[in-house]
């Protein structure tokens, strides 16, 4: 299961209105420094073995085989003075770097 906080859903709706997009993918990808990164993109259907995700009107798609990294994943929204970024709450990392947008398992 991925829980998406409040705050991401509202950041994700924001962001699907502004590109008139239907849904967003996310997934995992090699690479990174710590060996994976996380990959969010606009979509616009899912495919027939995604896991799909719908919360108060907005919906993600996440493949299989990305899924097995991200059960368990909270997506949660942080916005400051100096920063507007997704924030990753990966149980499955074992190691991240710095930023946050990389791990490892």
């Amino acid at each position: 299961m991925i829980e998406v906080t409040s705050k991401a859903v509202s950041r994700i709706r924001q962001m699907l209105e502004e590109s008139d997009e239907p849904a967003m993918r996310l997934g995992v990808v090699g690479g990174g420094c710590s060996g994976l990164s996380y990959k969010f993109k606009f979509a616009v259907e899912s495919r027939p073995d995604d896991n799909v995700i719908e919360i108060d009107g907005v919906r993600l798609f996440v493949d299989p085989k990305s899924f097995q990294h991200l059960d368990g994943l909270t997506l949660d929204f942080t916005e400051s003075l100096l920063e507007r970024a997704f924030v990753f709450h990966n149980p499955n990392a074992t190691e991240s770097c710095g930023c946050g947008k990389s791990f490892g398992i």
